[in-house]
């Protein structure tokens, strides 16, 4: 089914051009075109047969079902030439509308694509033609009269059409209206929360700055009453040492008794005096090493030979397994001393049984130099709290300590450049290990 003629007009007059769109309307109809589009159809139709009734008296008009997928085409044939952008408004109404000019003859074509072409049979094309043939053609003023209906049909769709636009319209704005509300909100709740957070950062950044003021005042506390706490007990240790001199008078047994508590109390509070002046130095950042070369395993047998002096348990054994000769580290030999002494005497301080070891390996980079013991040992819980300062951790109180010997270590261990790290369970003892550069780190 490509071409089959379904009518043809020829329009001669004025009153032509109602019959024309009539049969348009109809043709439309008969091949399952939808009431608007046949109302569009048979407007174009009359549109272009009106301009070019007025260039030439005759007018073929020939209606036909064309193409594959089939369309509904009308082809408007009139002598001479026309205007071809007088008829391009009515190319709205359809979906093609070409034009055809050889000098001679003007050919206007209006196509529109039918509703399923691929249902559309060749008996139903056939009953569209008859249709057509049988048809009557309604006086001029019975089609402007129909052509009136649709026009207000039109209209009244028109303002249906409006009228739900304008609705949706409202809607929107309403909608704009919310959201715009709802911005509004969210931006002054925004920024509130901004302000408080700037507030909320000010306020601490003045807190921090008391706190690092508190903490330099504390420092400078510390340093200032142990140095002034110094000198006097100093002198008392001296006072004490002349009344216990063979030379001095003697001594009863109960005074002799009494100034040996006297010298006991004495070094230690000589002792946490030191202690506190090491921290505050270590916390002031005052504390500058004085890098050398330091033979290990010359460290070791002198850290050895003072730990068996004052270790009077004869349950505890000390191992110390000296490195090799020629164990060198670049570092602070008095500072890395008090580190490995200060372990030492914790480890034999809170072991009443078994060993305490200490030895110390080289990977090429770096010295890991390992302290353990076999004593009571601490419980997970209590790993961090070691390290600070005089904390007495429970269970532990019975042994005599100010609580500042780990922490200051472990503030040595970070100004040389290392780490310290710490592995304990209660009641097998613990393990604490130092890693060291071979070489300074600049």
């Amino acid at each position: 089914m490509t071409d089959i003629i379904l009518l043809h007009l020829v329009l001669r007059r004025e009153q032509d051009v109602f019959a024309v769109r009539q049969r348009g309307r109809e043709a439309a109809a008969a091949l399952g075109l939808e009431h608007q589009d046949q109302i569009r159809l048979a407007t174009a139709l009359s549109d272009v047969g009106r301009q070019l009734l007025a260039k030439a008296a005759g007018v073929e008009v020939t209606f036909r079902v064309h193409g594959q997928p089939e369309n509904l085409r009308i082809d408007l044939a009139v002598p001479g030439s026309v205007d071809h952008q007088a008829l391009r408004p009515a190319g709205r109404l359809v979906d093609v509308l070409e034009v055809a000019d050889d000098g001679h003859e003007t050919v206007v074509m209006l196509s529109r694509r039918l509703p399923a072409p691929d249902l559309l049979t060749t008996d139903q094309v056939e009953r569209a033609r008859r249709t057509l043939a049988a048809s009557t053609v309604a006086s001029p003023l019975d089609e402007l009269a129909s052509q009136n209906e649709h026009l207000l049909s039109a209209l009244e769709e028109a303002r249906q059409q409006r009228d739900r636009l304008k609705a949706l319209n409202d809607e929107l704005e309403e909608t704009n209206r919310g959201v715009m509300a709802l911005y509004l909100q969210l931006s002054s709740e925004l920024e509130e929360t901004n302000r408080g957070v700037v507030a909320l950062y000010a306020e601490l950044d003045e807190k921090s700055g008391q706190l690092r003021a508190a903490s330099e005042a504390k420092t400078r506390f510390l340093a200032n009453v142990s140095h002034e706490l110094r000198a006097p007990v100093t002198a008392v240790i001296g006072l004490i040492r002349l009344l216990s001199d063979p030379a001095s008078d003697p001594l009863t047994a109960a005074q002799a008794e009494q100034i040996a508590l006297m010298r006991g109390s004495a070094s230690d509070l000589l002792s946490l005096v030191n202690d506190l002046l090491d921290l505050a130095k270590a916390e002031s950042g005052h504390l500058e090493p004085g890098w050398a070369l330091v033979d290990l395993s010359q460290l070791f047998k002198q850290l050895r030979g003072t730990l068996r002096a004052v270790l009077t348990n004869p349950d505890v054994e000390l191992i110390v397994n000296t490195p090799d000769d020629g164990a060198w580290i670049e570092s602070d030999e008095a500072l890395l001393t008090q580190v490995l002494r200060n372990l030492l005497h914790n480890a034999v301080k809170f072991t009443e049984q078994g060993q305490v070891t200490m030895h110390a390996r080289c990977d090429g980079r770096r010295w890991t130099i390992t302290v353990a013991d076999t004593g009571i040992g601490i419980h997970a819980a209590q790993h961090e709290r070691i390290f600070e300062e005089f904390v007495q951790l429970p269970g532990r109180q019975k042994v005599h300590g100010t609580g500042l010997g780990l922490p200051y270590a472990r503030r040595l261990v970070g100004i040389l450049g290392g780490d310290m790290t710490m592995v304990s369970e209660p009641g097998r003892g613990s393990t604490f290990t130092v890693t060291l550069p071979v070489a300074r780190v600049s």
